[in-house]
């Protein structure tokens, strides 16, 4: 039996094809658009669905993946304000070659406003960080610094409020978290269609990597599973058990996306917690690393030392960066070295100071602590990451190099 999103899927694409000699289309016109949050299914044929395969968007800038993606994370705030070109100028002076810029950030909002006649401008969630995504990418494109758009999925107070029947309620209020945050249901395919057609919209802008992140469930949902008001979906046809229906989920949105976002030559990447790849799956959120592995181009760990408490036998991970991230890297190779096709490594290191975990604890993060992290994913044969700093202040004089 064919999932429902698999028909979904067909049926989007296959509807977007221009007629042209060659069966290819590069004006942003002509590009496959959904309607967000109305989404519907039709069954076509094998031919039809092969004909889809031919189409193939150009963005009209050029970027080539680096040697190995190194990059670091670019609020929306700095990469429209005065900050983005000190970041261009730290990447220009060291071998870092790539940006991961907020383009759907942690609240739900675009970090732009979309342009008129999009579907995404009528829902009015675009915020003017980023005043001119295209000057901004046309500059990274004569930078030859590679651009990833970062969309964050599940977690969405904005998308929760909006539409209550898309989200988690307890009693007649949307359910959030201790911070304050909502997720909307990963069960649900008008959620899935909202992100992917954000993802499409950045790919159409000109991004070359869609990094998707919250990929998941509220995390301790297993605790209230039973308590909150929400729909199951399709899902609710599903036998397996609820840890299962969640992984399967997860993993489908991710296929689904990936195969939406297929003609637009775009690589996909998922965020994932470093703990996954050492479980069978985490079973409150969701989240299977072989299985979402399976469905990516680049996986990324989350594995910044100061996120992890006693593990690989390591009493205080703050204070042993090398050891941490060499423990790590020796699970999840194994785990990637089991699937037929393995995507990319792309962890992401800590490059800041978790002072919260109190005296004794934690360590300043400097040069050094920035360096031991790369050497131990470089001495495990991994070439690629990222870096995170929520401020978007980096170590200075960090030695880049594999």
């Amino acid at each position: 039996m064919v999932k429902p999103w698999k028909l979904a899927a067909i049926c989007a694409v296959s509807f977007s094809l221009v007629s042209a000699g060659n069966g290819y289309a590069a004006e942003e016109d002509k590009a496959p658009d959904f309607t967000p949050l109305a989404y519907h299914t039709v069954e076509l044929d094998s031919k039809v669905l092969a004909s889809s395969q031919l189409f193939k968007f150009d963005s009209g800038l050029n970027f080539n993946y680096p040697d190995a993606v190194r990059g670091i994370f670019v609020t929306a705030h700095s990469a429209g304000g005065e900050r983005f070109d000190s970041l261009i100028n730290l990447i220009d002076q060291t071998e870092l070659n790539a940006m991961v810029i907020d383009i759907k950030e942690d609240v739900g909002h675009l970090t732009y406003i979309p342009e008129e006649g999009s579907a995404l401008a009528e829902l009015n969630i675009g915020r003017s960080f980023i005043k001119d995504p295209r000057a901004m990418l046309e500059k990274l494109e004569e930078k030859e610094i590679y651009p990833i758009a970062r969309v964050v999925v599940f977690k969405d107070t904005v998308l929760a409020e909006q539409n209550p029947e898309l989200t988690f309620m307890d009693g007649d209020q949307v359910w959030k978290n201790n911070r304050g945050d909502a997720f909307v249901n990963p069960f649900l395919q008008e959620v899935w269609d909202h992100n992917v057609q954000v993802a499409i919209e950045a790919a159409k802008l000109g991004f070359k990597e869609i990094q998707f992140d919250y990929v998941r469930f509220p995390e301790g949902f297993e605790h209230r599973a039973d308590d909150l008001s929400y729909s199951l979906g399709d899902y609710a046809e599903s036998d397996v058990d609820p840890v299962q229906k969640r992984v399967e989920a997860v993993t489908d949105f991710v296929a689904y996306a990936r195969e939406q976002l297929e003609p637009y030559g775009v690589e996909v990447s998922v965020d994932i917690f470093g703990y996954a790849a050492t479980l069978p799956e985490a079973p409150g959120i969701g989240q299977n690393f072989s299985k979402i592995s399976e469905n990516v181009d680049v996986i990324s760990s989350m594995i910044y030392p100061s996120h992890w408490t006693s593990y690989f036998g390591i009493a205080k991970p703050d204070l042993e960066p090398y050891n941490l991230v060499a423990e790590y890297a020796k699970v999840e190779n194994q785990v990637l070295a089991a699937l037929d096709n393995p995507p990319v490594s792309r962890p992401w290191l800590q490059d800041f100071t978790a002072s919260y975990l109190g005296s004794g604890n934690y360590m300043r993060y400097g040069k050094a602590e920035v360096e031991a992290q790369i050497k131990a994913l470089n001495d495990q044969g991994i070439e690629e990451f990222l870096l995170w700093n929520a401020g978007n202040s980096y170590t200075e004089g960090v030695d880049y190099t594999p």
